[in-house]
């Protein structure tokens, strides 16, 4: 079958696991793991891991950081040839700080080196498009880049699947809802998106979310919700799977973990409620897994856990 063409952000994850309520403005005893992220490089990973062929276009910096990921993602059967290497900005990073419940009690991150995925970047590999079956990317990209990506996606008759990556990214997908196959907001980023106040515990405004987003544009939203499960909506049906009972480890990467399993479904042409449970089932497998990405995951382990 034919590659994804994955685009956005690769870096370095440092988690932080509280080991007691978090005290703000004091030093809190943690345990602290260090392992690779970015929105953009979960899903390439995870695709990878499950057989599909995936390439990455991302940045790192020229530093022993961006060595270390782009070797583990190649390790991984990613295609990182394209990968853009930089003296400018130092590797992209991510902090979580995470309650003993498993919970996210606060993250920063550095994501200057996005800036250097510039236009004339994504041109240069122009080819890539050609020759890819389908557009994935995050909403860590500049402007004017990401209207670049959707042009040369046009241009190559490929269909471009998103994801708005955080609340504070999510309204540059807005003027893109018209040119989307896939959107995979949270029930925040739907808010932001449509408008409509959306609370993980109420599916029903999750529902409505999806419907308004199919109803600007796009052609499957799916609005994850967290321990609530998944809707999803389209412009002939909508439904709901809930999130399969698990512990929960890390959530870091659980959403990419979803999206990754849900497009490998609609990439081997199953149906959208299969593809969904697919996706559910691999966000309970990363969620049980410290790190972003589940190192032994496959397309049996993801049947094995389905409930239903």
């Amino acid at each position: 079958s034919s590659p994804l063409l994955v685009l956005g952000a690769a870096g370095v994850d440092i988690i932080a696991y509280l080991e007691a309520p978090l005290e703000p403005g004091t030093s809190n005893p943690a345990r602290v793991r260090r392992s690779y992220g970015g929105v953009a490089r979960n899903v390439a990973e995870n695709l990878a891991r499950l057989g599909h062929p995936v390439r990455l276009l991302s940045a790192v910096g020229e530093d022993e950081s961006g060595r270390q990921v782009l070797a583990h993602t190649r390790d991984a059967g990613v295609d990182v040839s394209a990968v853009l290497k930089t003296e400018e900005y130092p590797t992209g990073f991510y902090m979580g700080v995470l309650s003993n419940q498993g919970r996210l009690e606060l993250a920063v991150d550095d994501m200057r080196i996005m800036s250097t995925l510039t236009s004339d970047y994504l041109r240069a590999h122009e080819d890539l498009f050609h020759t890819s079956g389908l557009l994935f990317l995050d909403a860590n990209l500049p402007e004017k880049t990401l209207r670049t990506a959707f042009s040369l996606a046009r241009k190559a008759k490929i269909p471009v699947c998103a994801d708005p990556t955080s609340s504070g990214l999510a309204g540059r997908l807005k003027k893109y809802l018209n040119r989307l196959y896939v959107i995979t907001p949270n029930s925040t980023e739907a808010s932001i998106l449509t408008g409509i106040p959306v609370e993980a515990s109420e599916r029903e405004s999750a529902l409505e979310a999806a419907r308004a987003l199919v109803e600007q544009g796009v052609e499957i939203a799916l609005v994850t919700l967290a321990e609530f499960g998944v809707v999803y909506a389209t412009s002939e049906t909508t439904g709901h799977i809930p999130a399969i009972r698990t512990s929960i480890t890390d959530p870091t990467g659980a959403g990419d973990a979803l999206t990754a399993a849900f497009l490998f479904g609609l990439l081997h042409e199953m149906d959208i409620d299969e593809a969904v449970r697919l996706g559910v089932s691999a966000a309970s497998l990363t969620l049980r897994h410290p790190g972003a990405v589940c190192p032994d995951l496959s397309l049996e382990r993801l049947y094995e856990q389905l409930p239903y």
